[in-house]
């Protein structure tokens, strides 16, 4: 069991990890926090860390009021996110957030005082909420957690159910995620552990549920929840990491077939750099070689490879990208041949080095995996091909 709360604690934790890039932003950083917390309630609920902050405590069950202020704490956190994620004039936000950490901090100093003036010698791991749900202050203890984490829960996914009516896209999917979460937390988590410390008041043995049960309902409850507040703000920086990495891919292509010209700079990059990174100098390295090789752009390849492409059925958008491909493909021959420059070289813009963006680039590089139309080859060998002189006639 403790492995499997380990895992939800690392998962969440890298969620956290991977959020808190902007440490002055009161949005990230409560995200971060919250999530953050979440991820310390798992990792001190796993009975082997119970276990450790006992021994060095050498208090019996110490570990059980620092999980529950735990999770008194991340209640308050999820509030206090919550508030910074609805918004409104700083001073709604500032007093909504000085309510709920005025409150939750009054439970957390219950929790510990319950606690002190508990009899709880006998060290419990897994089965402690049951054990003493019928001892004076330790019942009140796990009362008190119960009751305010239920409230945070509660409250959380109201605000979400209503938000999202709102909203769309992925705040829309990342609320109803949340809300999933609350729905599995209070299901599986809070109301087995309810009905199995009410079964202790009655004298009958549900244990099972708060021991078995509510564990791994909690730790989907967490990433569940945890889900929803990272997708909307971390999806799209995702996205855009796999968009750059795919366009980085396709215009291999066309940068090795570039990557020799002299003029062109080497990207001064490294294998750690993020993707949009390697694809920005990828960029920058090939239209600083097409601009070398203006010079060696022919008007007459690039009409034949178009008409070609038009004889052979193709649109007329797809009939320019071939004929670009073909002139850039001849004009990088011929450089790389140390070919003299063409005297009336060709004064047509490539359409990919005057869009924006990087599409038409892609395009112009995945159109160099198509040779050459046959009529344009033809033409293009006759023209390169001296014809033999006529035999001088005495």
């Amino acid at each position: 069991m403790s492995y499997v709360v380990y895992l939800a604690a690392a998962a969440l934790g890298l969620s956290g990890v991977l959020l808190f890039r902007r440490p002055r932003n009161p949005l990230v950083l409560s995200t971060s926090v919250a999530i953050t917390l979440g991820a310390l309630v798992f990792l001190c609920s796993a009975p082997l860390t119970l276990a450790a902050v006992n021994d060095l405590t050498g208090i019996p069950n110490f570990g059980a009021p620092l999980t529950y202020g735990m999770i008194t704490a991340y209640s308050c956190a999820l509030l206090i996110l919550l508030t910074h994620w609805r918004g409104g004039s700083r001073a709604r936000v500032r007093r909504l957030v000085l309510r709920s950490v005025a409150a939750y901090t009054l439970l957390v100093v219950a929790i510990i005082v319950l606690f002190a003036h508990a009899d709880a010698d006998t060290e419990r791991l897994r089965d402690l909420d049951t054990y003493y749900a019928n001892t004076p202050y330790m019942r009140e203890m796990i009362l008190l957690y119960l009751l305010g984490h239920s409230a945070a829960t509660l409250v959380m996914a109201a605000v979400c159910v209503r938000w999202a009516r709102e909203v769309t896209g992925l705040l829309r999917t990342g609320l109803r995620l949340i809300v999933l979460g609350a729905m599995v937390d209070v299901t599986g988590f809070q109301l087995a552990k309810y009905t199995a410390v009410a079964a202790r008041w009655t004298g009958h043995d549900l244990d099972t549920l708060s021991t078995n049960v509510a564990p791994p309902m909690a730790s989907l409850a967490g990433l569940l929840c945890a889900a929803g507040f990272v997708l909307p703000r971390l999806l799209p920086s995702l996205t855009a990491h796999w968009r750059g990495l795919t366009d980085y891919r396709r215009l291999t292509p066309l940068w090795s077939l570039l990557r020799h010209v002299s003029t062109s700079p080497k990207p001064p990059t490294s294998w750690w750099d993020l993707p949009p990174t390697r694809l920005h100098w990828r960029e920058v390295c090939i239209h600083d070689a097409l601009l070398a090789l203006a010079p060696y752009f022919d008007d007459r390849i690039r009409a034949h490879a178009h008409a070609a492409a038009l004889r052979a059925g193709a649109s007329p958008h797809q009939a320019r990208v071939t004929a670009e491909a073909a002139m850039v493909t001849d004009a990088a021959r011929r450089a790389a041949a140390r070919e003299a420059p063409l005297d009336r070289p060709s004064a047509h813009r490539l359409h990919a080095t005057e869009a924006s963006g990087t599409s038409d680039l892609v395009e112009l590089s995945q159109a160099l995996h198509h040779p050459l139309p046959p009529a344009a080859r033809r033409e293009d060998t006759a023209r390169t091909t001296p014809e033999p002189e006529e035999p001088h006639v005495a």
